[in-house]
């Protein structure tokens, strides 16, 4: 490229210093193009406009580029060198001016890199969700947003957010001590302390219900099982065949049909007792008052609906365990939280329990296994008092008063022995779905006492 300058009859002049009239008959040197201020270039051809040895008059911001205001409710930016001040916005004391309004040559940046502006956007802008001015330690992370599609839920746990004296990932909404409501991040162990602290505050009132609704409906059935079990087993024929006994499949038929009518028949009394629990464990969490009859009262009115629930869910899981065991286990445990939330929710306990389950599959998993395993262990004491009973009175007790007797008791002790097992199941179900609530919101024992009626 040529160093000549460029061809033409007029070269810029520079206007004339204030109060030193123009000689006309001087020549006028061509003048040096200054260096465009920061931000906004400078026409030094324009009349009127300032030069680099004219300190008299202030630099005006280019009228093509609006000034971009700031986020609602932030501080004022100190004016970008070769822009004019905005008056209606007040100067920061001790803000140092320099450029990106952060720092001024030669000083450390202030909340960010030097020329670096908070309120710009586009690609090369800070990311979403950066505040220079925060000054909170408790907040979120600088930087951080709710993904998107998903809107924070009021009193839902914010990753990341703590407030001081409360557990990370706390909300404000949600109480960490409350007696019923284990807090998200607090794991299995403080689902295990609310179901201890469950125990401890209501055994008196819950022991009695589950005796009267579950552990005499149970002894009950055992005994129905010992008179009507068939006595007849298959026996191998001379050719190495099975021979059945005469009468044998009347004989299943009629104990099952027996075993199934007996748990049909003592399905709402043994419903009440669960509601009955359940009233009984939120109640006193909330602090309120419980009794034994009122707790039967309130189980009266929901005994009926929580038993058409339990017929469908039963029917389900046996169907799926016709297919294969698993299934009818994975059923099992995908239903589980059906109970309470039919008392708490009163609407679509199946399906909310199935949703419930897959959101959160490992948590509620673990809290049902857990309980499930209580459960089994019982039903292994049952089956090994069963074979003591088979040793110990025949394959026929009920032949004679003496070993109908010692059958009979076998049978009772061993219901019995089962009653810790319905009070794990009781308490620990009622614990895993406040957990589950607290997930999804704010909630308290309180509020679920109420919501139960």
């Amino acid at each position: 490229m040529s160093d000549l300058p460029p061809s033409g009859a007029t070269e810029p002049v520079p206007p004339a210093s204030p109060g030193v009239p123009a000689d006309p008959t001087r020549s006028t040197p061509p003048a040096a193009v200054p260096a465009p201020a920061s931000g906004h270039p400078v026409d030094p051809t324009a009349p009127g406009s300032p030069t680099p040895t004219d300190p008299g008059r202030p630099a005006v911001a280019d009228p093509a580029v609006p000034a971009q205001p700031g986020p609602p409710g932030s501080p004022a930016v100190p004016a970008q060198p070769g822009e004019a001040a905005d008056p209606a916005v007040p100067a920061q004391q001790g803000w140092p001016a320099g450029p990106g309004g952060f720092a001024a040559p030669g000083q450390p940046a202030s909340g960010g890199p030097q020329g670096w502006d908070p309120y710009r956007t586009g690609p090369a802008g800070p990311p979403q969700g950066w505040d220079p001015y925060r000054t909170d330690p408790a907040g979120p992370p600088q930087g951080w947003t709710w993904p998107a599609g998903a809107a924070p839920l009021p009193g839902a746990a914010y990753p990341g957010y703590t407030l001081p004296g409360q557990p990370y990932g706390w909300h404000p909404g949600l109480d960490p001590q409350d007696p019923l409501v284990t807090p998200p991040h607090a794991g299995v162990g403080g689902w295990f302390s609310r179901c201890g602290g469950a125990l401890r505050r209501g055994w008196r009132q819950l022991l009695p219900i589950m005796l009267l609704t579950q552990t005499v409906p149970a002894a009950v059935i055992a005994v129905l099982s010992l008179a009507f079990a068939p006595t007849g087993q298959p026996v191998s024929g001379p050719d190495g065949a099975p021979v059945l006994p005469d009468g044998y499949f009347e004989n299943i038929f009629a104990f099952y049909g027996v075993v199934l009518l007996a748990a049909l028949i003592f399905g709402p009394l043994q419903s009440t007792g669960w509601a009955a629990g359940t009233w009984v464990v939120a109640r006193q969490a909330a602090g309120e008052p419980v009794g034994v009859g009122a707790a039967l009262r309130y189980g009266l009115r929901r005994a009926l609906g929580l038993w058409g629930w339990t017929l469908v869910v039963s029917l389900l899981i046996t169907v799926g365990a016709c297919f294969c065991l698993l299934p009818g286990l994975y059923a099992a445990c995908a239903f589980a939280l059906f109970g309470p939330i039919y008392l708490f929710e009163r609407q679509e306990p199946i399906g909310r329990a199935w949703r419930m389950f897959h959101q959160r599959f490992g948590m509620v998993l673990g809290r049902v296994a857990l309980v499930m395993c209580a459960l089994i262990a019982a039903a292994v004491l049952d089956g090994v008092l069963g074979a003591v009973n088979q040793l110990a009175f025949g394959l026929d007790p009920m032949a004679a008063p003496g070993t109908a007797a010692g059958a009979v008791a076998v049978a009772v002790v061993g219901a019995v022995l089962a009653t810790p097992a319905y009070l794990a199941q009781l308490v620990g179900l009622v614990a895993a779905y406040a957990e589950q609530r607290a997930q999804e919101g704010p909630v308290n024992a309180a509020r679920l006492a109420a919501e139960l009626g």
